[in-house]
């Protein structure tokens, strides 16, 4: 699982792995572009959480068929709030006891850490190409929204990797 602010590296990190170690990389962000469009283009903003939530619902489905296929997975999202680290941690756990058998090798949250400023030089780079990784511009004011609300796991058995 990956963790951490918007601008961080998840995209470049989980690819990085897809390629070198074989992962399969499940991106929310990626299965909305491709089911729903371009936000606030093909789909109006106000449908993003709706869509959001319709997207997680099939991406943990996905995750779940890849899992018992023994796969290795990696889930290219945020994970900004406890909450939905620890549902997904607990979703992955309840697979295998789905399953009657032990088939989760490890789950790790990997956490790239990134101070505002790295975040806000990245993010201004990035914001020059919308696409299916950054499907929409991340303004100043987002940024500064996310970077507060983000909670940063703490005894989470997290790989913390700095980011600069």
């Amino acid at each position: 699982m990956m963790c951490g602010c918007c601008g961080s590296g998840k995209s470049t990190f989980s690819k990085r792995k897809e390629k070198e170690e074989g992962f399969i990389r499940l991106s929310i962000d990626e299965m909305v572009w491709n089911k729903y469009g371009r936000y606030g283009v093909d789909y109006p903003v106000e449908k993003y959480r709706e869509i959001l939530n319709n997207t997680d619902k099939e991406l943990r489905n996905k995750l779940s068929e890849l899992v018992i296929q023994g796969k290795d997975v990696i889930i290219d999202s945020s994970f900004w709030s406890k909450s939905t680290r620890v549902s997904y941690r607990d979703f992955i756990q309840q697979i295998g006891v789905n399953q009657g058998i032990n088939i989760i090798k490890e789950i790790q949250l990997i956490y790239l850490k990134a101070d505002y400023e790295t975040l806000k030089n990245r993010l201004s780079t990035r914001n020059q190409s919308i696409n299916a990784n950054s499907p929409f511009e991340i303004t100043n004011e987002i940024l500064e929204h996310h970077y507060n609300g983000f909670e940063e796991p703490i005894n989470e058995n997290e790989i913390v990797i700095i980011q600069k």
